[in-house]
């Protein structure tokens, strides 16, 4: 395994919630907003400014966050995930069943239009986890 990130959800707060940790923290700031992505076609209007990906990196403090996207209710202590990112395929689909043991699959890992393989799954303990491999290049 590489490492885990911590990866905050927000309800069409994110830009303006990572622009403060930006301030808090230092750091570089990437947002992506949808309106930019390559699924922007396929996002209602009224959704195109809100942040698909967010990353902020000061050294080895990395945090992500998106906003709502997906429509999902947000529980209030229950936005955040942890966002893991594996050495290989292979890897991330061994750990990805491990974890999802018990839990609920999600999203169930495959290639994105962004070049990782993805899944998202809540194991069987309430914690919501994101595991991503990206292949060299």
């Amino acid at each position: 395994m590489k490492r885990i990130d911590a990866y905050l959800f927000f309800e069409n707060e994110c830009r303006e919630a990572m622009t403060f940790y930006q301030q808090c923290l230092g750091g570089d700031l990437s947002l992506m907003p949808m309106g930019e992505s390559a699924v922007a076609d396929q996002m209602p209007a009224d959704k195109k400014d809100l942040i698909m990906h967010s990353s902020l990196i000061n050294g080895g403090v990395i945090l992500h966050g998106a906003d709502n996207c997906m429509g999902n209710t947000l529980v209030k202590g229950k936005t955040m995930a942890l966002s893991l990112n594996c050495s290989s395929d292979e890897e991330l689909h061994d750990i990805y069943n491990k974890l999802s043991a018990g839990g609920t699959a999600t999203h169930t890992p495959r290639v994105e239009f962004w070049g990782d393989t993805f899944g998202m799954l809540t194991d069987k303990f309430g914690v919501d986890w994101m595991l991503s491999y990206r292949p060299q290049e």
